[in-house]
């Protein structure tokens, strides 16, 4: 909560003037952690839910200052930290890590963990000249994961 939470409000709020001087974007990073909660995630789950409504705090605010505030929520996506936690189930499951992957894609329904590049894509167009009117807004991208609507 300190790092991932207050930390990026922090950061907001200092920069605050000169997003607003700027007309400037700010983009939080969530997860699906705060739709699917699970028992053993729950402290992540309740963090990225807490992001995802700073989001709209600021955005709200940002409406008047001229400051767009998104919130972008990825899901599986295939990481140093994601294939040591597959590689520690891997091991602890006596499988193969290729298992380990299977199983995950399957629990979570998704055909295949999500790129970092694919990340990055979302974000450059969430700053660019054509989502300028998207504010406020959580975009997430998952592969399916999700299923509510």
């Amino acid at each position: 909560m300190e790092l991932k939470f207050h930390g990026a409000r922090r950061l907001t709020i200092r920069a605050w003037d000169a997003l607003r001087e700027s007309k400037g974007t700010v983009v939080f990073i969530s997860g699906n952690a705060a739709v699917i909660p699970r028992a053993g995630a729950a402290a992540v789950g309740a963090i990225n839910a807490a992001i995802e409504a700073l989001a709209k705090a600021f955005a709200e605010r940002g409406i008047e200052d001229g400051v767009q505030v998104n919130s972008v929520s990825p899901g599986a996506v295939m990481t140093g930290r994601r294939l040591s936690m597959l590689e520690r189930a891997a091991a602890s499951k006596k499988i193969t890590l290729e298992d380990a992957k299977q199983q995950f894609l399957k629990q979570a329904g998704i055909a295949r963990f999500g790129e970092t590049e694919e990340i990055a894509d979302l974000m450059a167009f969430i700053v660019s000249p054509a989502a300028r009117w998207m504010t406020g807004t959580v975009l997430r991208m998952d592969g399916g994961e999700v299923k509510s609507v």
